[in-house]
């Protein structure tokens, strides 16, 4: 794992005589936000299954933080859907049922659609540019057979669209759907269809590029379609993971 640490200026420089910095050479504290986006990136890469516990004394060690930290990290996660505390049990990855998978995807068409709409009526060439970087590199990740980069970049695709968009709240929404949406298809993915076949995230781009936001919205429900079709929604993933290993 790596930390970032307090940048110190040269012995001497700009600094009076006989007074140390504060923290010199020390790691940076991680804060309760990053500590909760570093399990929510483990998920989304497929380093932590659902169904994990997600073990307090471990997590804190892993991280070099208190306790305190890690309940406060785990409590936004809960907040979120993405983890579930059960009592007396302990706080584990979210598993979610059928249903739940599909009450994601019916919340997903309602609200990207729209999201879609909103960035094909306005849409800048510098945004269209930074979309199709981001579908670069889906397809490194795909020449590769990086499994857990292909769903991680999927994600963040759709999350690129909310943030340019710009509506805080609807952003907010999108990060926790796409993380539950993370654990539907680690659970329910079919190891014979594409999740997200190739092509569509260029298909949708091409459409906001030309402004016509009638072509965008049906693309983009038409991929949701796909994605949702392309689950074996009939039998569930490995539930286990070592909490050290994952963030290693």
């Amino acid at each position: 794992m790596s930390t970032k640490t307090l940048e110190t200026p040269a012995a001497g420089a700009d600094r009076p005589s006989g007074v140390r910095a504060r923290g010199a050479g020390r790691p940076k504290p991680l804060s309760v936000l990053q500590i909760h986006e570093r399990i929510v990136t483990a998920i989304s890469e497929r380093r932590l299954l659902p169904g994990t516990q997600l073990v307090e004394e471990k997590l804190a060690a892993v991280f070099g933080v208190s306790r305190t930290k890690i309940r406060q990290a785990i409590a936004r996660l809960a907040h979120d859907g993405i983890v579930t505390v059960f009592h007396n049990r302990g706080a584990f990855v979210s598993s979610p049922t059928v249903a739940e998978a599909r009450e994601v995807f019916e919340a997903r068409r309602l609200i990207e659609p729209w999201l879609i709409r909103q960035l094909a009526a306005s849409a800048t060439p510098a945004q269209v540019a930074k979309l199709r970087a981001h579908v670069t590199l889906e397809s490194e990740a795909r020449a590769a057979n990086d499994r857990r980069s292909i769903i991680r970049l999927s994600g963040d695709f759709h999350q690129l669209i909310a943030e340019m968009v710009g509506n805080s709240l609807i952003v907010r929404t999108m990060r926790e759907l796409e993380s539950l949406t993370c654990l539907v298809i680690i659970l329910y993915d079919s190891p014979l269809v594409p999740a997200c076949p190739y092509h569509e995230h260029s298909d949708l781009i091409d459409a906001i590029e030309c402004h016509d936001a009638d072509a965008a919205a049906r693309r983009m429900i038409e991929h949701l379609n796909h994605v949702e079709a392309a689950l074996d929604l009939k039998r569930e993933g490995e539930r286990e993971a070592d909490l050290e290993a994952a963030f290693a």
